[in-house]
């Protein structure tokens, strides 16, 4: 079994949450429980998921985690696109994060895809 903190995209996907924080701290007061809530449990969902999916004994089990992780990751690209589009962040910030995303997501998808072709796993 992997250990989960040695896999690329859980380790990408703890940067992104260090990523989210700062920038939820830069949202309006009166968003703080709306939109920020909802970007940081969308951004620390990625790698629970991942590592918890990694914790499973079993292999369709791991894959469904890492499918929930991957789906974590369009949530969060949505909820930081609304951000962008009320004007809560600007374009220049919103960028890095979308590259870090789809990074991450390509990252996802190919070790699902190792998962699914892996037959000497249960």
């Amino acid at each position: 079994m992997t250990h989960y903190k040695s896999l690329e995209a859980w380790r990408k996907s703890m940067i992104l949450v260090r990523h989210v924080y700062i920038i939820a701290k830069r949202y309006p007061k009166e968003e703080l429980f709306a939109l920020p809530s909802q970007t940081k449990r969308a951004a620390v969902s990625v790698p629970a998921n991942i590592a918890e999916g990694i914790g499973r004994n079993y292999k369709r089990d791991t894959i469904q985690f890492l499918h929930i992780a991957r789906g974590s990751l369009y949530k969060l690209e949505t909820l930081l696109n609304i951000a962008v589009m009320v004007e809560i962040m600007s374009e220049n910030k919103f960028e890095p994060f979308t590259n870090l995303i789809d990074e991450t997501v390509r990252i996802l998808n190919r070790l699902i895809k190792s998962y699914e072709t892996n037959t000497a796993l249960k």
